[in-house]
């Protein structure tokens, strides 16, 4: 599957990773790989192929998770497909298991086997719940199920509300960016030390490292953190999203100087001085901290009321020439739009036959130095 994309920056290049993964999580790891210069082979079902081939927008979705990739069908059922499997296993580098748990085990292809043939390979798996918890490994996941059981979704909203799935499959990305970080790190070891291993990568433990300060306060006292909507988590009152006459606007004065340029932008200086808000009254020599208040509901009521009556746009360029970390709410969309007029994105362009994708490939530039 041929991709436009420059691999002048091939750092994996002569990498050779074996891919028997399907929907996101999984090739979404060995699409950063490919795109990072490795040879990746794609092994698909021959009865039907990736799910991705026939879900949402078809092509495009599938093109999109595994453009730079070559794929193959192989029926493992067969004495002759499970052959083709291992022979391929055996001159791999990487070896990357995003099937149900147990499936590639009952057809010969699990760590030990492929080990016994391959000694330096470096075997990637990857499940919903990991492979610690006998109780657990063997469980299928999905992006919400994870989203549910790791409590995600008590994160969102406010308190008392129902459980808030995110509005994207986080944890399937998030599982997949984790996974090539570990390969990476599998790939040096390897080179090192001359030995294989199993990487053990769950779509629990990239729900956790996405939730990171939580999980550690959850491990260390036990905590729960408070539901808290919109508000930054700084919990600064003047963190938070607002409404204003065309949209909302998202604004994150969260330390004392932030906050003064802000109620100065807005006219509304006095309130720094305000003792039923503030004492100490706010100064711009004030160490750095996270912005409280005496009374934050008063605060935020007073600064809604001025910035219902602005525009959302204006209102950030403004805040922003006044260090005052600002943003217009936008769909992605427009954000996507906007980034490549103006230069802060560069798309990728990832083809295969008449299916066309742009994707903002790496997630980084790279320029060589002089």
């Amino acid at each position: 599957m041929p991709n436009t994309a420059t691999h002048a920056f091939s750092p994996l290049a002569g990498i050779r990773v074996l891919d028997f993964s399907h929907v996101i999580a999984g090739p979404f790891a060995t699409f950063l790989l490919a795109q990072l210069g490795a040879n990746v082979t794609k092994v698909e079902n021959a009865n039907g192929g990736d799910v991705m081939r026939r879900a949402g927008r078809g092509r495009e979705g599938f093109v999109a998770l595994n453009a730079g990739k070559s794929t193959l069908a192989i029926d493992l059922s067969g004495e002759e497909g499970r052959q083709q499997a291992l022979k391929l296993a055996a001159s791999c580098h990487v070896f990357v298991d995003n099937l149900r748990p147990g499936v590639l085990e009952r057809f010969g292809l699990g760590f030990e086997a492929v080990r016994a043939r391959n000694p330096r390979v470096v075997y990637c798996s990857i499940s919903g719940f990991g492979r610690g918890a006998p109780d657990w490994k063997d469980r299928p996941a999905y992006d919400h199920v994870v989203q549910a059981a790791t409590g995600m979704a008590f994160m969102a909203g406010n308190e008392g509300d129902p459980p808030i799935k995110t509005g994207f499959p986080v944890i399937d990305s998030a599982t997949g960016l984790l996974a090539a970080f570990a390969i990476l790190a599998g790939v040096r070891e390897s080179e090192r030390t001359g030995r294989g291993m199993l990487l053990d990568i769950s779509m629990a433990s990239a729900g956790m490292q996405l939730m990171y300060p939580m999980t550690c306060d959850a491990l260390t006292r036990g905590a729960t953190p408070a539901r808290q909507g919109n508000q930054g988590y700084s919990g600064s009152p003047s963190a938070d999203f607002f409404r204003t006459r065309d949209g909302w606007l998202a604004i994150g004065a969260n330390t004392p100087r932030q906050l003064l340029a802000l109620l100065e932008a807005l006219g509304l200086g006095y309130l720094a001085r305000d003792p039923a808000l503030f004492n100490p009254q706010l100064e711009s020599s004030d160490l750095p901290a996270f912005v409280r208040s005496l009374d934050p509901a008063a605060l935020k009521d007073a600064l809604a009321a001025v910035l219902a009556d602005g525009n959302a746009a204006e209102l950030e360029v403004r805040l922003n020439a006044c260090g005052i970390p600002a943003a217009r709410l936008r769909n992605i969309a427009e954000f996507a739009a906007e980034s490549m007029a103006n230069g802060s994105l560069e798309a990728v362009e990832l083809r295969d036959g008449e299916a066309a994708v742009l994707s903002p490939g790496l997630g980084f530039r790279v320029r060589s130095g002089a």
